[in-house]
């Protein structure tokens, strides 16, 4: 369905109200209240056979009988009636429906009628929705509503009913106000697609319950969090909560690791998700994360640090000169250190001096100051210093700040003087803690979005004996692999693993041992014991033939005993691992029921059932986002740090775990891994037990995955005229340096025709957002040609994005501009036209500049419509892609 149906629900030209009532107390009655007391400007038709008009408006008996085809309907009547009027209103062409109330029974039926007259259908069981801008309340909402800049997205209308209520009464004002219901039609990414690009709304505020497609929520969540701030806030924590809601829920942790990577900042509650609106609309954005924290008093500064370090925030080091600076203006009673104590009888002017010399430091980026209600600081009179002494300075206009004026009545009008001056204040010193990690996490996620990554160097990858493997044994039907067999297969991607035997029994374990020496260890091997440690199935350190003799008959003869029906099929012998200064980690990849493959990183002896005992994150990894991966399981705890022989490589650790996620992308039959322990000696990184669960991949094996990952299938190799070869293949996020040195051999006439202006220089930001795509709304090909042995270079670019329904797509093509006439051009556009036919396209369009002739002409030879447009100075280009390319 397209995203333009949106239009006729969120911007309607008429209303149909299907059940209205003149009955005070009925929905229908609300309803048609709440439409012409909102002062929409439309006709609002009331259908109901039962009265001649409701609240003064002339009734219609049913849909067939309207004057006119409604763009929106609301259908307030009995759930029986439902199916029947979605049925009447398809017929007569209504273009988008409401659905307040509906039972479970009746959503496919719902969806398959909506879907049938290309209806757009909001719920069922929605709040409905309010635009205020348009005057429009179609909504069950007693509460009105004033306008704004925020946009909110919810699927409760619980949820919807209390936002409405707590922002009533702080005047905070919304763009649009959305219940979504169940979303058995219109979800979340078509509501994000809709507001990046509404100019009404600044930021988006979403209450989540469930997903239904993560690929479509993360793909329209990233693109629209490039334009403007996305906070979320998730029901469903516990695993309680999760049973409650009654969705596919998986992990909570999957959540924070696809809001993270979409560039979100997810926060814990309703009072949270204000707090930080009001930090994101007010503070300046963050130069850094040093934070100083100034107070008249030890209390309140404590309370401020104890959020700081339980959040893991970063308290600001003042360096010799900041110390000796606040010392000339302190009073010699007084510590200098950071939290800055002022003591309970700072006056105003002392408040004056500290910050006058806090602002000429290089050592701190934020600053928040805390004032406790005192009579030798008076609330107003102190904020006002501060205030004075802020837009005084010249770092005044950089510098983050945050204010808390506790306290309630001597502190409103403080706190009033610091909305007006435009600086964030709060009642508590940990809310002004919180909001400022707010925005340092959302500063964070946002760094994650516009990071080059790299890849690892020199990684091997041999792929073709692992899936030679894994097909044999799907062939002889085994589904669960150990050590000895995931062996070879980990090793084609480049892992190390302790070499691992198989005996059948006793005696074979020990003339295994003899040959390989001692000591080693002993583990049961057994399909039917998940946990070894039931029956004491691993052995460890074992130094003779007669130690290992008695320690596999003794694993035998427990299974025997405890699980009497249990398959023992050998029993694996290891050398044993130098353990002494190393880690036990463990990796493990496991299916959740929203987002596909994750990976989990932790201890290795961890409870993973604990929250915060690992790091997730969603595959594909790349070098930066496997050593954010890393950074976040440290600084959560979830690796934790012993002080290690050898202190922990980051960077061989996440090349590991970008190993795994090749494996996993690469064997989409592989629905479970765990290596547990991972032992890791600084930049070793070795795999002890390892165990493989597989299912046969039925369909796309990329289906599985919420972030579709690199096409390697949309390579090919083309010869240029002059016979160079040259590799046409999708762009990556590693092509920011090639794209840099592309672009700096482009000419400003070249670039102006692609660009429509001229452009001096491409920031990082703008390269970033060049190269980091969504490959399942936009693709970019880049003509990669050897120059000498090692090295490459990109020698053109073609792009096409498509619009949210994959319908239409805007294409640009660039060539170096010393490199023309080589059919390069040509074979470029030819290119990103099968990209666009193969994905399903139906029209590309371009506008260029009537100069820009060679263009214009190579479209012509291609079938494309040319469109002169000499009033405008341009030249539109279109082509439909039902039919074939010209010759």
């Amino acid at each position: 369905m397209s995203l333009r149906g949106l239009e006729a629900l969120l911007k309607p030209k008429s209303i149909a109200v299907l059940g209205a009532s003149d009955r005070a107390g009925r929905a229908g009655y609300l309803m048609m209240r709440n439409l012409l007391d909102g002062g929409y400007r439309g006709p609002v038709l009331p259908v109901t056979p039962k009265y001649p008009a409701v609240c003064g408006v002339l009734c219609y008996p049913d849909v067939a009988s309207l004057p006119l085809i409604p763009c929106l309907a609301i259908i307030c009547t009995h759930a029986d009636r439902n199916l029947q009027l979605m049925q009447d209103l398809g017929e007569r062409g209504c273009r988008a429906v409401i659905v307040l109330s509906s039972p479970a029974s009746q959503f496919n039926e719902l969806k398959a009628l909506a879907s049938r007259f290309g209806m757009r259908l909001l719920g069922p069981n929605s709040l409905g929705l309010l635009a205020p801008w348009q005057g429009l309340n179609a909504s069950f909402s007693p509460v009105p509503i004033y306008k704004g800049k925020l946009a909110f997205i919810s699927q409760s209308a619980a949820v919807s009913n209390t936002i409405l209520d707590w922002a009533q009464q702080r005047k905070i004002g919304f763009s649009w106000f959305i219940a979504l219901g169940d979303s058995i039609d219109i979800d979340v990414d078509d509501m994000l697609d809709f507001l990046a690009r509404d100019g009404k709304t600044s930021a988006i505020l979403l209450h989540l319950e469930h997903l239904s497609d993560a690929r479509r929520f993360l793909s329209a969540a990233r693109g629209a969090a490039r334009n403007k701030p996305i906070l979320v806030i998730k029901s469903g924590r516990s695993l309680q909560a999760q049973r409650l809601l009654n969705y596919p829920q998986g992990r909570d942790a999957a959540y924070d690791a696809a809001i993270q990577r979409a560039g979100l900042l997810r926060v814990r509650d309703t009072h949270e998700l204000f707090s930080a609106v009001e930090t994101l609309s007010h503070m300046r954005p963050l130069l850094g994360e040093r934070l100083m924290i100034i107070s008249n008093g030890i209390a309140p500064a404590a309370l401020a640090l104890d959020e700081l370090l339980s959040r893991h925030g970063k308290l600001a080091e003042l360096g010799s000169e900041s110390r000796k600076a606040l010392a000339a203006q302190l009073p010699d009673s007084l510590l200098v250190a950071n939290p800055l104590d002022l003591a309970d009888d700072a006056t105003p002017a002392r408040y004056r001096a500290a910050l006058s010399a806090l602002l000429d430091s290089n050592d701190i980026d934020v600053m928040l100051i805390i004032h406790a209600p005192s009579a030798a600081a008076p609330a107003s009179q102190t904020a006002q210093q501060v205030i004075e002494v802020i837009n005084a300075h010249p770092r005044g206009r950089h510098l983050t700040l945050l204010t808390n004026w506790s306290g309630e009545f001597s502190s409103q009008e403080a706190r009033r003087h610091f909305t007006e001056a435009g600086i964030p204040t709060y009642r508590t010193p940990e809310g002004a803690v919180t909001a400022f990690m707010h925005m340092a996490e959302y500063r964070r996620n946002q760094q994650q979005l516009m990071e080059t990554p790299a890849l690892p160097p020199g990684l091997t990858l041999d792929s073709a004996p692992a899936h030679h493997l894994i097909s044999q044994a799907l062939e002889q039907q085994l589904t669960r692999l150990e050590t000895h067999e995931v062996q070879p297969i980990l090793e084609a991607y480049g892992l190390h693993i302790m070499p691992t035997w198989i005996a059948a029994d006793a005696s074979e374990a020990v003339e295994i041992a003899e040959r390989i020496g001692y000591p080693v260890a002993l583990k049961l091997r057994s399909p039917d014991i998940a946990h070894k440690s039931d029956v004491q199935g691993v052995m460890l350190s074992l130094r003779s033939a007669r130690e290992v003799e008695q320690a596999a008959k003794a694993i035998i003869e427990r299974v025997s005993q405890t699980y009497p029906q249990a398959r023992v099929q050998g029993i694996l012998v290891q050398q044993m691992a130098h353990r002494t200064g190393t880690q036990e980690l463990r990796v493990r990849v496991e299916q959740d029921p929203v987002f596909g493959p994750l990976i989990l990183l932790g201890e290795g002896d961890g409870d993973w059932r604990q929250v915060g005992a690992m790091a997730v994150a969603l595959p594909p990894l790349n070098m930066a986002l496997a050593q954010n991966m890393v950074r976040q399981g440290l600084g959560k705890g979830a690796i934790r740090d012993h002080r290690p022989l050898y202190p922990l490589d980051v960077t061989a650790l996440s090349r590991l775990l970008v190993q795994i996620s090749d494996l996993l992308l690469d064997c989409p039959q592989i629905t479970e891994l765990d290596i547990n322990p991972l032992l890791a000696s600084g930049s070793d990184m070795t795999v002890l037990d390892v165990s493989l669960q597989l299912a046969p991949c039925q369909g796309d094996g990329e289906g599985r995955l919420a972030i579709r990952p690199y096409p390697h299938q949309l390579e090919s190799t083309v010869l240029l005229k002059n016979g160079d070869s040259c590799l046409f293949r999708p762009i990556l996020p590693e092509d920011e340096p090639l794209l840099r040195q592309f672009i700096n051999q482009v000419t400003r006439e070249d670039l102006y025709y692609r660009y429509f202006s001229e452009i001096n220089e491409f920031t990082h930001e703008d390269l970033a957002y060049m190269t980091q795509i969504d490959y399942d709304r936009e693709m970019a090909f880049v003509a990669v040609r050897r120059n000498g042995a090692a090295n490459q270079e990109i020698i053109g670019v073609t792009r096409a994005i498509a619009d949210p329904d994959n319908t239409d797509a805007e294409f640009a093509v660039l060539v170096r501009s010393d490199l023309k006439n080589l059919g390069l051009g040509r074979m470029l556009l030819e290119k990103i036209i099968a990209y666009a036919r193969e994905h399903g396209l139906k029209q590309l369009t371009a506008i260029t500049m009537p100069h820009n002739r060679g263009m214009i002409v190579l479209a012509q030879k291609l079938g494309f419509e040319v469109d002169v447009r000499l009033e405008d100075g341009i030249v539109a280009l279109s082509l439909l892609l039902d039919t074939p390319v010209n010759g």
